[in-house]
């Protein structure tokens, strides 16, 4: 027997809110809220992305020229292509061997310290979009079984039915839309510590350059 309009949408929506998820899945149970397969790292180790000079607390905590904060915010940017970032980083790291090594370090301070913080920026607003996502999950869920409750009623009012059944394929729609672009979302903080990780490597590269090379 064919399905009426409002029957197909009735089972289209309660079919979409059994996949809805019930709980989380983290895969790491300390982080109930993040919903990426990459494990969650809190802080970038400075060890995995650099293995120049040694690091002091004194470095870390020198304050940069404005000039300097320029050149790390472009080095930063992901738009800013590697080719070009790696010029701009040879032409600051110059001088004698102590003035490069500590413009080396200078640099790379910097940029730990702006790419590991927006890096942190990101998968808290990851984790975000996370609970809104559990918490419209929970509303179709709630919507649904009212829909359910009102087509088990003797005389159910089918106007009222049709029009949960319209708003809830509007909400599941759009929450799925939202879902399918979490993987795009998880993959950010991986492209910061890789970005990280490539100037890293293009500071000690120039830092341990033949300077007679040409």
């Amino acid at each position: 027997m064919a399905l009426s309009k409002s029957n197909f949408a009735f089972c289209v929506v309660v079919a979409a809110a059994a996949c809805l998820p019930h709980s989380a899945s983290a895969l790491d149970p300390r982080y109930p809220d993040w919903p990426c397969q990459q494990l969650k790292v809190p802080g970038i180790a400075i060890a995995s992305v650099w293995s120049g000079p040694a690091i002091s607390d004194a470095d870390k905590a020198e304050t940069i020229d404005s000039k300097e904060d320029d050149l790390v915010a472009r080095l930063a940017a992901r738009r800013t292509p590697m080719d070009e970032a790696k010029k701009l980083i040879a032409e600051f790291v110059v001088g004698t061997k102590d003035e490069k090594e500590k413009k080396a370090k200078s640099l790379f301070v910097a940029l730990y310290s702006k790419l590991d913080a927006q890096r942190d920026e990101v998968m808290n607003g990851i984790e975000r979009f996370s609970r809104k996502e559990k918490e419209a999950a929970a509303d179709i869920r709630e919507e649904t079984q009212k829909m359910r409750d009102l087509q088990d009623k003797p005389n159910p009012d089918q106007s009222a039915i049709d029009q949960l059944a319209s708003q809830l394929a509007w909400q599941t729609r759009i929450f799925e839309d939202r879902r399918k672009s979490t993987a795009y979302v998880c993959d950010v903080p991986v492209l910061i510590e890789k970005r990280l990780f490539d100037l890293a490597a293009a500071i000690q590269a120039t830092l341990n350059a033949d300077p007679q090379a040409k």
